[in-house]
């Protein structure tokens, strides 16, 4: 039996995951908390495991060089999810090993280096601008040739921004919104924000310094946060702290139909507390990350990707959003996608490619697809 069967057979599902869609008429249920509070969970909470067990064996599959379809379930197949662990994503994968890890390892050079990448979350928009600038770098970094090189980009029809999530602009005065968030940067930069951030008490209070900067609300704030986290800048655990996002919020809803007074953060970190038993409960063997187990950060993501996998499985539990369909769609590419994580989680995928500093032109093309 090969390292991939072995994989499948262990996390076989005692019941397939849409077929979810014909038990959700089943009453809620009762889950009981330390300190006596109460959550009502409605069916698609129990799809809400499924869900990140199901998305984690595709992701597992491919890994492992599995060919396409790397999953059985049909909406999993048809559209696109981000992964269980949001470490895993192609794009944050990308940020970590070719961003945060791979050049000049100071503060104010890693946190130049992941805001200037993360404003615009678009990996060919920072290798442009690498193209352009020979290296992105604060010091000796020129605001000009920055926003040229973006404003020619522009206007022959390439894409800056990546369509994850919106990116407001900062009011600095500028007519493109690009060069409002070089500006937006430089500010940071000359505020000391690095400095502040390495010398953080814990995540929630990088969260609040960054909270003040212009265009940056919550959930921003916190994504930049989590960004931030990875990096050699901050050590701190993704169990200290969460912000949902609208997504999780939705999900949240979907999920449960009361939660007796509790806020979403306090729903999340509950539901992370109860995920060994609720996989036991459900008869899932899931897959962890190589040992790292699911955080809140990974939780709030899973309630934002169920929100929209209940738009198929559970159209009858419509959430604050109301929307019906999910919009985008999966398209499988065979390429193997190689995994690099922060070395201080000593996380050790099977196959583990090159340290930064050596990786080709040929390896990092690998990441040209969602994983």
């Amino acid at each position: 039996m090969t390292i991939l069967d072995s994989v499948s057979a262990r996390c076989t599902l005692e019941n397939g995951l849409t077929s979810t869609a014909t038990r959700s008429r089943r009453e809620n249920r009762k889950i009981k908390l330390p300190g006596g509070r109460v959550l009502t969970a409605t069916p698609v909470f129990d799809t809400y495991w499924r869900f990140a067990c199901k998305r984690q064996e595709a992701f597992m599959r491919r890994v492992h060089g599995a060919p396409p379809p790397w999953s059985d379930d049909p909406v999993i197949s048809a559209h696109r999810f981000t992964n269980t662990y949001r470490a895993s994503d192609r794009v944050s994968q990308y940020l970590i090993r070719h961003v945060q890890y791979d050049g000049d390892q100071s503060v104010d050079e890693i946190f130049f280096r992941t805001f200037v990448f993360k404003l615009f979350n678009r990996i060919e928009t920072w290798e442009h601008l690498v193209d352009a600038l020979g290296q992105v770098r604060a010091k000796g970094f020129s605001r000009s040739r920055a926003e040229s090189a973006l404003d020619r980009w522009r206007a022959s029809g390439e894409t800056v921004y990546s369509a994850a999530y919106i990116m407001p602009s900062p009011a600095f005065g500028a007519v493109r919104k690009h060069a409002n968030h070089f500006r937006l940067v430089e500010h940071m930069m000359q505020d000391s924000a690095p400095q502040k951030v390495a010398t953080a008490k814990n995540m929630e209070s990088v969260f609040s310094l960054l909270r003040g900067y212009p265009s940056l609300g919550d959930f921003l704030a916190f994504q930049l946060t989590i960004d931030l986290n990875y990096s050699a800048i901050m050590n701190f655990s993704e169990m200290d702290f969460v912000v949902a996002g609208p997504g999780a919020r939705d999900g949240i809803r979907k999920c449960f139909a009361g939660v007796d007074g509790l806020s979403d953060a306090d729903v999340i970190r509950a539901v992370a507390d109860m995920a060994d038993a609720e996989f036991s409960r459900l008869g899932i063997c899931f897959q962890d990350l190589w040992g790292r187990h699911l955080q809140l950060i990974d939780c709030q993501n899973i309630f934002c990707e169920v929100s929209k996998y209940a738009r198929v499985v559970h159209p009858e539990f419509p959430g604050e959003s109301g929307r019906t369909r999910i919009k985008q769609r999966f398209v499988a590419a065979s390429r193997p996608v190689p995994q690099w994580y922060p070395p201080k989680w000593n996380v050790m995928p099977p196959v583990t490619p090159a340290r930064p500093s050596s990786i080709t032109a040929r390896q990092r093309a690998l990441f040209s697809d969602s994983v």
